[in-house]
């Protein structure tokens, strides 16, 4: 028990030093590139922390912020209760290596609002309606938390049991409010299949909170007015019970509403459905059959199904012949990969380019950018982030080999890049500061050339056949940057000729919809696009010669990627095919016009109004009217404070939180004690800088423990240091007569103090690599006194004597140490453990000073799926200690027996008969332990409810994983061989095999249950253990 005590506050107390994902054992790394010079501009509500290269962009999102506090505060009735942080990155790229957050957001975050210390931290969108829209969305979360008081005190503890439908749905229904032809998609589509859920499936991961959340918002806001919203958060927020809240607010019961909005859903639904030919299924076999069936189009073939599993097929690219198509998908599991097909079966001929292979690829831009072929179809071009820097990446188009690889610096992202007729040059949208414009690159000469230079977003565009102009869509034709309201996405030529270099032209458009993802006719003469009059978005035809549009699909879902301005369409530059992504069954299909030579088009299809509206369509105003409306709130720019007043940030530390203090009173033979502990965590707005104070006592001046810890985080260097005291007690108690007839107790008290300062570095080359360092000073010191108290038992009880004898100890151990590792981690997780890739830790740590010796790791496991879903998990592990004093038994030795390591040898599985009664050691025990140390293991793991389809997804009804598995190690000394390395008489090699299933617990913890037959164990068959252990 003290063992494992000891064990367990050395590892948290090096913890505290390490950063996170940084000096830990595994764990990819969060990697600051960029070095960002922050400075702060205050405003009426808020301080907004920006860099020189967005100030433009930072000074529109202030005036964003300050507009939706005004709205916010005027629906929720609330004023927030301190100024209001807001940390702005120019790029996706900048806001992953943020400090603010414990790890790296992924590329599909917009933005996160954290509690601690009420943080918004965002990257700048492609366009200032995308910023706008996300400030009111995180804004909202802020005010979620203030009214609950989440990060203040206890109070948000309501708040932390409510779903994520009810958070996320509430900040999309108040920043887009019900209007919304991206939601109303995603509703139409189920009520096809019949998969709308009841109230208690809201919760469930199969119903994206953020869509399904802002519909049932709309619905309530709708109904019952938008006053609702306030008053449901602040009731719910407050008892943790949506359902009990809803109720009482809405006096009727919760699945009578949630069958009214079903009903509303479907009532919506139907008119859509005969606008555009779908039959809504009316009973349960249409129903199973429109589950099945992906909705198609007239004159469109499916290519590539979702499937049950609803993947997200998308960002589709037609080859000019027509004859392939890359596409990217997440049919590989764990991320989105570039797969190359055939146009016209759809067959997978290959994995073109996947990140999971790759360390230095962070990014594929799937959300926002498509790939290209050149005219030749012998190379494919895509934007994407390389070691943090955006990256032209240029690949064969036949099996995906790397032909060149272009870094930008001075850029952000790049989106959508395009090939020169001649396949010279490649045209591509890039963010820089904040904005999104229009650049060239000339392969030949490595020049870089801006097209377009405004706060206007400039997207997806395509060369024209004969060179000389570039078509794109845009939002500059009616977005205002003085009152900050937003036309819709237009399309656009700007000329490359020479003849005009830069001048823009503006094509024909619908009023009020969307044009985006221009795509040019083989000849020249036509442009096709995905617009959405009236709520859906289709392929449209613009003809170059008249002006004209005609309708090219009548899609009852919407061509669409995962957002509404992702590209989704491709036509093909020396054939009359066009590919083009569909929404349905949850997923992404890909269909295929074979022939749009013959594809006359048709007039614009008419659609009710609940093709982009939620239902109820007949409300009133509320926060429609305080959207709409964009002066109330607004800042003027020239109110704003001037440059001289925008001040250079100055890191300085509050408290984020203070971990629950505990206080103990305990009275028992070795005496009465006192002992309590807290530990506090502080931090600068920025994450840059964080420390860690901790403070325990346990009765006596001298068991004090004391931690202090600081990490710095700035830079790609990331560093820390600590001091600690930690005392390690163990008692002994006898008691019994002496020779004169007293009752005598005996405590013994046995203290090891271990003092230590540490200093730890991690540098990381990529997410994946890194090199850790540390150098440590430590002194173990000890001390072991006996108390005698001796009682008269004739004058009862008397205490006649209280003696304390002060025994003999070893001398204090003074010890220096310093570790140098380099780690590999490329694994990705299931729910209970890596389930592909590959990870590595080579490690060697001389310690000197009373004992000399060098600890050297050599951890190696490696993950390969086979067939999906079943992994082959290996792992080889040697530890060792070398030098003279690398057997000292002042040193704990090693342990092979954790669960973690051979299962069926842990410590609490022994019994005295297993050991001889002849001799006072236990060799089938003993010989688990030594100062060196080599496992293998070897494990087929799979997801035993996936495979038996007992529930959706990858996992089924519950994260469960199960593993065959077979383990193997040997523990030995330097007098002590092993056998396996050809040493007669050596310790033997221990094994075991059996079953293991594992569980995450709520994502806690991993709980592990193995049966097990330890082989090195004649007394033991088969047995069932317990443990909260990871797999390896």
């Amino acid at each position: 028990m003290n063992t494992t005590i000891r064990v367990t506050l050395l590892l948290g107390a090096a913890l505290c030093f390490a950063a996170p994902a940084q000096a830990q054992y595994f764990g990819r790394n969060s990697v600051q590139y960029s070095t960002f010079k922050f400075k702060v501009l205050k405003t009426q509500h808020f301080d907004v922390y920006f860099y020189d290269k967005e100030a433009d962009a930072a000074t529109q999102a202030a005036r964003m912020a300050e507009r939706w506090y005004t709205r916010l505060s005027t629906v929720l009735r609330h004023q927030l209760s301190s100024r209001q942080p807001l940390i702005l990155y120019s790029d996706h790229p900048d806001f992953e290596q943020t400090n603010v957050l414990g790890e790296s957001p992924g590329e599909g975050t917009g933005g996160v609002t954290e509690s601690l210390k009420r943080r918004i931290i965002l990257p700048m969108g492609s366009s200032l309606w995308e910023t706008d829209h996300v400030i009111g969305h995180e804004l909202t979360h802020a005010f979620q938390y203030d009214i609950t008081g989440v990060g203040r005190s206890n109070m948000g503890a309501g708040l932390n049991r409510v779903p994520l439908w009810f958070i996320e749905g509430m900040a999309e229904y108040m920043s887009l409010g019900p209007v919304d032809p991206n939601t109303t998609m995603w509703m139409r589509d189920a009520v096809r299949r019949g998969e709308l859920p009841k109230f208690r499936d809201l919760d469930s991961p199969r119903y994206f909170p953020y869509r399904w959340g802002q519909s049932f918002w709309a619905y309530l806001g709708g109904t019952y007015g938008d006053d609702i919203v306030g008053a449901l958060l602040r009731s719910a927020g407050r008892t943790g019970n949506v359902i009990g809240a809803l109720e009482v607010m809405t006096h009727r019961p919760a699945d009578s509403i949630v069958a009214e909005w079903h009903r509303a859903l479907t009532e919506a639904t139907e008119p859509v459905a005969v606008a555009t030919g779908i039959q809504l299924p009316t009973d349960r076999a249409h129903v199973q059959q429109a589950r099945q069936q992906p909705v198609t189009t007239a004159g469109a073939r499916l290519v590539v199904s979702p499937g049950p599993q609803s993947h997200y097929n998308i960002a589709p690219a037609v080859s000019p012949d027509g004859k392939r198509m890359v596409y990217m998908s997440d049919a590989g599991l764990f991320s989105i990969d570039m797969y190359l097909a055939d146009a016209e079966t759809g067959h997978t001929i290959r994995t073109l380019v996947s990140s999971t292979r790759d360390p230095h690829l962070e990014s594929m831009q799937f959300i926002n950018s498509a790939g290209a072929w050149d005219a030749t179809g012998t190379r494919f071009v895509f934007g994407a982030v390389v070691t943090g820097h955006p990256a032209l990446r240029i690949v064969k188009g036949t099996n995906g080999d790397l032909v060149k690889e272009i870094k930008f610096s001075a850029l952000g992202e790049i989106f959508n890049p395009t090939w020169s007729p001649d396949g010279k040059q490649i045209a591509f949208s890039s963010q820089v500061g904040g904005v999104t414009d229009l650049f060239t690159y000339d392969l030949e000469n490595g020049k870089l050339t801006r097209l377009t230079d405004d706060l206007f977003a400039d997207l997806e565009p395509a060369w024209s056949p004969d060179g000389k102009s570039i078509a794109f869509s845009t939002d500059r034709f009616e977005t205002s940057i003085d009152s900050l309201t937003y036309g819709q996405y237009q399309l656009a030529l700007i000329d490359v000729s020479g003849g005009a270099p830069g001048q823009i032209t503006r094509l024909p458009y619908f009023k009020g919809a969307k044009h985006i993802n221009p795509q040019w006719s083989p000849d020249g003469k036509s442009v096709y696009f995905i617009g959405d009059p009236g709520g859906i978005s289709n392929v449209f035809r613009i003809s170059l010669t008249d002006g004209a549009i005609t309708q090219i699909t009548n899609v009852f879902s919407g061509v669409s990627g995962i957002t509404s301005l992702s590209p989704a369409l491709s036509v093909a530059q020396k054939a009359p095919r066009a590919v083009f992504s569909v929404y349905t069954g949850g997923g992404y299909s890909i269909q295929s016009i074979d022939n749009l030579d013959a594809t006359v088009g048709t007039q614009v299809t008419q659609l009710p109004p609940s093709a982009k509206e939620l239902p109820p369509l007949e409300r009133e105003e509320g926060i429609v009217a305080v959207i709409g409306d964009p002066t109330t709130g607004l800042v003027d720019q020239n109110t704003l404070p001037v440059e001289s007043s925008i001040r250079k940030y100055r890191p300085a530390l509050s408290l984020d939180f203070i971990a629950q203090p505990n206080l103990a009173v305990a009275a028992d033979r070795f005496g009465t004690y006192v002992g309590g502990g807290i530990t506090l965590y502080w931090s600068d707005m920025l994450g840059d800088h964080n420390l860690v104070t901790m403070a325990q006592v346990n009765g006596r001046i001298g068991d004090f423990a004391a931690l202090v810890g600081y990490q710095n985080r700035r830079r790609r260097l990331n560093w820390s240091v600590g001091a600690q005291q930690i005392p390690y007690i163990n008692g002994y108690y006898a008691n019994g007569f002496d020779a004169s007839g007293n009752y005598v107790e005996v405590i013994e008290r046995f203290k090891q103090t271990s003092r230590e300062v540490v200093g730890v570095m991690a540098y990381p080359f990529n997410r994946s690599f890194r090199l850790e360092a540390s150098a440590s000073a430590q002194q173990i010191s000890y001390s072991d006194e006996i108390q005698k108290i001796g009682y008269d038992i004739n004058r009862g009880g008397a205490v006649i004597y209280d003696s304390t004898i002060h025994n003999p100890v070893p001398a204090a151990l003074g010890l220096g140490g310093a570790t140098l590792a380099f780690v590999r981690d490329n694994s990705f997780f299931g729910a209970t453990g890596p389930i592909v890739g590959d990870r590595w830790r080579v490690e060697a740590d001389p310690t000197f000073g009373t004992l000399n010796f060098v600890t050297g790791l050599l951890d190696y496991r490696k993950y390969v799926m086979p067939m999906r879903p079943f992994t082959l998990a290996g792992r080889f592990l040697g530890i060792g200690r070398f030098g003279k004093d690398g057997d000292d038994p002042r040193m704990y030795p090693m342990y092979i027996g954790y669960p973690s390591l051979i299962r069926g040898y842990d410590m609490g599985s022994f019994s005295p008969n297993e050991c001889p009664s002849n001799t006072p050691t236990c060799p089938v025990f003993d010989d688990l332990f030594g100062s060196r140390i080599a496992v293998a293991s070897l494990e087929l793991r799979f997801p035993p409810f996936g495979i038996l389809h007992a529930g959706g997804g990858y996992y089924g009804i519950l994260p469960v994983d199960a593993a065959i598995f077979y383990d193997a190690g040997v523990a030995w000394t330097s007098t002590e061989g092993a056998q396996v390395f050809g040493t007669r008489g050596g310790r033997p090699l221990y094994r075991s095999a059996g079953v293991s299933f594992r569980m995450n617990l709520l994502g806690f913890a991993i709980g592990q249950m193995d049966v097990v037959h330890p082989f090195n164990r004649p007394q033991k068959d088969w047995m069932v253990r317990f443990s909260l252990t990871q797999a390896y």
